[in-house]
């Protein structure tokens, strides 16, 4: 066990910028307003499991498939960036899937909201460069708060108001924005060397 603080922090900020749990906090009502009840609890599990599970057999399935971990983290940071710029400039590059008759709690909110292709593409990135249980903390971290946000939703959007969130978004954008440059310089230089 190798546990730093900064790792488990830098992949905690990471999945919670990629997920971006705040600034979905629209889409959660909306789909409160359509389903009902949603299980924050069955959710917040469910989105935990696809994670860890992933962050395991990924690279096993890159293998298989014949892909380096350092190659897909450069597509990774390509897919971080073009999220950070939805982000940043309040555009949608990505349309989600309208789901069907699976209860709201599982699809779309746990996948592909939660853990979507932007935090599963995350995960494997961020394992080129992070130790494997600094991502565990990370993931458990962001877990915890999403279920939280899940419980308070509406209270939270009455607080912050629409242009909190806005703000929030743009503000996390950069970030993501920024981790993602990092992320393709570091694992491009191992792939040309």
């Amino acid at each position: 066990m190798s546990f730093s603080f900064q790792q488990s922090f830098t992949a905690f900020m990471v999945l919670f910028a990629v997920i971006d749990i705040i600034g979905n906090i629209p889409i959660i009502i909306d789909l409160r307003k359509k389903h009902g009840h949603i299980q924050s609890e069955k959710a917040s599990i469910i989105a935990g499991v696809i994670l860890i599970v992933f962050l395991f057999v990924g690279q096993s399935i890159l293998k298989l498939i014949g892909v380096d971990v350092n190659s897909f983290a450069v597509a990774g940071a390509f897919i971080l960036f073009f999220i950070a710029l939805e982000m940043i400039l309040g555009i949608t590059l990505y349309k989600e899937e309208e789901g069907g008759g699976i209860t709201a709690s599982v699809f779309p909110l746990a996948f592909p909201l939660i853990a979507g292709p932007g935090s599963l593409t995350t995960l494997l990135s961020l394992r080129a460069e992070l130790d494997i249980e600094n991502i565990i903390i990370g993931i458990l971290a962001n877990i915890l708060l999403i279920y939280v946000v899940l419980k308070t939703s509406s209270k939270i959007e009455r607080i912050i108001g629409p242009n909190g969130i806005n703000i929030i978004r743009k503000i996390f954008g950069v970030i993501l924005l920024a981790i993602s440059v990092k992320l393709f310089a570091a694992n491009v230089k191992i792939l040309f060397a």
